[in-house]
């Protein structure tokens, strides 16, 4: 009888998955950090790995703006085993209340190759200034900014976080990314259940794909959150060219409560 109930038990687990509010929440209030570890995925990893390292860890922290600076800044750290030092890839966002896009980053760094690209967004005269740096040199490329709303990838995600609830279809949008603007289709994916911190928390799919008929995105996104109103991210897929990569959550670190959108 006591082993057919804790048969019993375990199944119901199982089945209804834990929401994420029951996972430990740390840090400070305004501060939302998350820990992955990240592997290289898709049949051309070999060749990407031959240039960058293939496994690692990483880190997914935003800070919430207040009265003073309403700013919401996001940073997306992908290291190698070794650290930051033994290579890295790095994203930052900055966004202001309205979820516009302010300023994108992408930086990376392997042996003795290395390369950064900071853009500044101003909506008043609708420019974007890119300014890059490599070990050789530092200039800068004044665009027009794209018509409309768009976002690059940290923005993006949080767009998701925010409106998870409502997207029920297919909806485009623009992705900005290494001086470009590609439209794009955000749509549901399929849902999944993961194990974080020794529970099992259901997770909802969301995807980012290049858009038919028009300029054509290299990439792609694909990132799980728990059904709660915190959503958080438990597995982001980063595709590019040759191959993606994979981040699967380990640890919340801090966890300022993002209310998603009803």
């Amino acid at each position: 009888m006591a082993r057919h109930l804790f048969a019993f038990v375990l199944l119901a687990l199982a089945a209804f998955p834990l929401r994420a509010a029951e996972l430990n929440c740390n840090g400070p209030n305004n501060v939302e950090s998350f820990r992955y570890t990240w592997r290289m995925r898709g049949g051309l990893s070999w060749i990407a790995g031959i240039m960058f390292p293939t496994s690692g860890v990483g880190s997914l922290k935003t800070t919430y703006g207040d009265g003073q600076s309403p700013v919401i800044s996001s940073e997306l750290l992908i290291t190698a085993p070794t650290g930051a030092k033994g290579g890295f890839y790095a994203y930052e966002s900055q966004m202001d209340e309205a979820q516009r896009t302010l300023m994108t980053y992408h930086a990376y760094a392997w042996r003795d190759k290395s390369r950064k690209d900071r853009t500044f967004f101003d909506y008043g005269k609708r420019t974007a200034v890119a300014q890059k740096e490599t070990p050789e040199r530092r200039w800068q490329v004044p665009r027009q900014m794209p018509p409309g709303e768009f976002h690059d990838i940290l923005t993006a995600i949080h767009y998701i976080r925010q409106n998870a609830a409502k997207i029920r279809g297919p909806m485009t949008t623009t992705i900005y990314s290494d001086g470009k603007a590609y439209p794009v289709i955000l749509r549901p994916y399929n849902r999944q259940v993961f194990t974080i911190e020794g529970k099992q928390v259901a997770a909802a799919g969301f995807e980012i794909v290049d858009a038919p008929g028009g300029k054509k995105w290299p990439g792609g996104v694909k990132v799980w959150l728990s059904d709660d109103a915190r959503r958080i991210p438990f597995r982001i897929d980063i595709v590019q060219s040759m191959a993606s990569m994979q981040l699967d959550l380990q640890s919340i670190d801090a966890c300022a409560f993002m209310q998603a959108s009803k």
